[in-house]
């Protein structure tokens, strides 16, 4: 089963025509994969102690029904892909309605961070492990790594 919490929708996340503005889908799949983390076993106080943190290559969205004030959304997400190392990932977040319809599609690719030396990192084990539980999306695949321009 996939990750799935819900959340309210907050007044400041609405827009003039009086639903949920497009960049609060992002938020919301941003507290999710940061609260999966977090249940996980990696709160942001973790992160800080490994010098290490998540950053994004592409965020894409689908939007496909109206999210409107005082809804509830639950908001589910699904390991779409990973490298062998955990260094790089994709995830599918699903936002439904109350009513179990689907409102939007948000796809993250993503890799580690070393906060030091602001280069990518390989994630500790149990980091790569703790990803690596996310159930499988349908489209699931493999991440190859590519070599670097240096190597």
């Amino acid at each position: 089963m996939p990750y799935t919490k819900q959340y309210p929708i907050r007044w400041a996340d609405l827009d003039p025509n009086g639903h949920m503005r497009h960049s609060a889908y992002y938020d919301y799949a941003a507290q999710h994969r940061l609260d999966y983390l977090h249940d996980h076993g990696f709160p942001l106080g973790k992160f800080a102690q490994l010098a290490i943190g998540p950053i994004l290559f592409r965020e894409e969205a689908r939007f496909l029904k109206e999210i409107s004030p005082n809804e509830t959304i639950s908001v589910a997400a699904e390991l779409a892909g990973l490298s062998e190392d955990g260094s790089r990932w994709r995830i599918v977040h699903t936002l439904y309605k109350a009513d179990g319809r689907e409102a939007a599609v948000v796809t993250v690719d993503g890799a580690w961070l070393d906060l030091r030396l602001r280069k990518l990192a390989t994630p500790p084990t149990e980091l790569a492990e703790a990803l690596s539980t996310l159930e499988r999306h349908s489209t699931f695949a493999p991440i190859e790594r590519r070599p670097s321009a240096g190597a």
